[in-house]
């Protein structure tokens, strides 16, 4: 509330980009969150993709990348016209869609994200695409009328540009910024502050040049340069005094004290502490898109957050699942040695989700390597699905056992089409969002790693799942269904006991894992001061030793030094966010 008894007006930063996509509009918007809540602001966050697609779930991974679920599962549309609200009018960009467009996100940025009652204090929205893009003119239209909506002081704009070093001259070139701002402001659209990227820091003329073309205050000028990891981007903005900035735009100058810095310690603590680690974990992921590693950020990032809570440098290897196949032997046999020599190299597999046919027994190749020699496993979605199907083949002797989704008509389905789904309709048919998986084994590794709790909320995104009528067999022959759902038909996590780490889940964990706090079941942490680690801890042979240890302060792990499977190798330097990877030179 104000001082006039009123509610509070929320203040909205925009981060928008130029030139080119893949800048980081996504690590700056994160960062500037960072350091407003560093500066005691309470922070929620909007991203805008502009495409027209109503269900993210049906695009390639290779054409949009990773589809991020979060906990509702939903994807906002435009639904006035058919409810008749326009009363026949004709329904036109401006003003029909740029209206709902500012208030779907006026209605979005009061709900709060950080379990505190009433609104954040700051919106960060992250525009997706570049401005100029034909797709994007409606969002753009719509966030110039914003600015005006919301008023002056409470609306600031960051557009994250590229400033080019031409290898011939050596020179840092403005042009490219220059005429991405002169198309924003074409648009109605005026920045606060210019978020550059380069490889170097701005030389000084150059901040100056860009301050006299582009009509921002030399001081608003922030280099965004290469970094060790992307950790160290929200003490860089802090540095440059971007928060001065952002709090001078939105009205709230003397919010900080001017005594003190934004309190990012621990920010600066984790990111110095990544650079420094050499001991790797090599985790070989068998999946489908291997050759974007978009397709699997998360997975990634929660990897990465596991592997440094545990004072390892994690090194993916991607397997393109295919490529382990018999087919791939015979028809290209050296792709096939060198994807099997990873995977054998690796200290734990993991199998992520995915659609379609194409590589599935490639999966299943995996999960099987990974069980009959006991290396750390971890199934995700499809790949807790392939697992049982490897298990009903291997240890059933059900030669056929397959996903009605790959062979309909399989004689032994050991994973079905979901019974409330549509075979017709694929848009907006999946099981998407935040379900409760209560356990059903208290003294198993997953029950244990979520802190010996009864259930769990996990995001969902799929449209098969185990059979149960296969349920019984399967655990007489050793798996342990040990999460279902709160009918007792849904499978939710598998296991083998008798295995060190073998856990599949339907749900995607790798969702919530965030810097500093692992997902349960990529580390594992919990409520009972636990500090349990699960698939990388069983990669580096310290399960065991850490399932019954207290809580380990971050940067404090007990020093590891035993390897599951493999010796500790030289690699090379590692990339901007401390993931080194091999296989078709692809980077994280």
């Amino acid at each position: 509330m104000n001082k006039g008894g009123g509610m509070k007006k929320m203040k909205y930063v925009l981060v928008t980009g130029g030139v080119v996509s893949g800048l980081g509009k996504g690590v700056t918007a994160s960062s500037i969150g960072v350091l407003l809540k560093a500066c005691g602001l309470r922070v929620t966050s909007i991203k805008i993709d502009p495409y027209l697609n109503t269900d993210a779930g049906t695009m390639s991974p290779f054409e949009h990348g990773e589809v991020y679920v979060l906990d509702d599962g939903g994807e906002a549309v435009i639904d006035k016209e058919r409810r008749g609200d326009y009363l026949g009018k004709t329904v036109q960009v401006v003003p029909h869609i740029t209206d709902a467009i500012q208030e779907w996100i006026e209605r979005v940025a009061l709900i709060p994200v950080d379990g505190q009652p009433g609104p954040a204090d700051v919106c960060v929205i992250e525009l997706g695409g570049t401005i100029g893009d034909i797709e994007s003119m409606p969002f753009t239209e719509a966030l110039g009328q914003f600015s005006y909506r919301v008023g002056a002081g409470n609306f600031c704009l960051i557009h994250v540009s590229l400033v080019p070093v031409i290898s011939a001259v050596g020179e840092q070139k403005t042009k490219p910024t220059q005429h991405s701002v002169r198309g924003l402001r074409s648009l109605g659209l005026t920045p606060n502050i210019l978020a550059c990227r380069s490889t170097s820091a701005l030389e000084e003329n150059v901040k100056q040049k860009l301050s006299q073309f582009c009509h921002v205050p030399a001081e608003n000028i922030i280099t965004l340069y290469d970094v060790p990891n992307i950790w160290h981007l929200p003490s860089l903005l802090r540095d440059q005094k971007a928060h001065e900035g952002i709090l001078g735009a939105l009205n709230l100058p003397g919010f900080v004290n001017v005594a003190r810095e934004p309190n990012l310690k621990e920010w600066t603590s984790r990111a110095e502490f990544c650079d420094k680690l050499l001991e790797p974990v090599r985790i070989a992921v068998v999946g489908k898109y291997t050759g974007l590693s978009d397709s699997y950020l998360s997975l990634l990032k929660a990897l990465l957050h596991a592997s440094v809570s545990l004072r390892k440098k994690l090194v993916v290897d991607w397997v393109p699942a295919s490529d382990i196949e018999d087919e791939t032997a015979r028809e290209n046999p050296d792709a096939y040695k060198a994807a099997w020599k990873l995977l054998k190299g690796a200290d734990g597999v993991l199998v992520p989700g995915g659609f379609g046919d194409r590589g599935v027994e490639g999966k299943i190749l995996a999960a099987k390597y990974a069980r009959e020699n006991r290396i750390p496993f971890l199934g995700i979605c499809l790949g807790m699905q392939i697992a049982v199907i490897e298990f009903a083949r291997s240890i059933l002797g059900l030669q056929d056992a397959n996903s009605t989704e790959f062979d309909p008509d399989t004689k032994s389905p050991c994973v079905v089409f979901m019974p409330e789904g549509s075979k017709t309709h694929l848009g907006g048919t999946m099981r998407l969002g935040s379900r409760r998986t209560y356990f059903q084994v208290m003294d198993s590794k997953s029950a244990k790693l979520y802190g010996n709790r009864g259930f769990v909320d996990e995001r969902h995104r799929h449209r098969y799942e185990v059979n149960p009528d296969m349920v019984s067999s399967l655990e007489d022959a050793g798996l342990s269904f040990t999460g279902k759902d709160e009918t007792g038909q849904r499978m939710e996590i598998v296991e083998l006991p008798s295995h060190p780490y073998y856990i599949g889940t339907q749900f995607h964990p790798e969702f919530k894992s965030r810097p500093g706090k692992p997902s349960a079941l990529f580390l594992g942490s919990s409520l009972t001061l636990l500090h349990i680690a699960s698939l990388i801890a069983a990669a580096c042979g310290q399960l065991d030793p850490l399932l019954h240890a207290h809580k380990i302060p971050y940067g404090m792990a007990k020093k590891i030094s035993l390897y599951q499977n493999g010796n500790a190798t030289k690699f090379a330097k590692i990339p901007a966010d401390g993931i080194y990877s091999n296989c078709n030179g692809v980077h994280a």
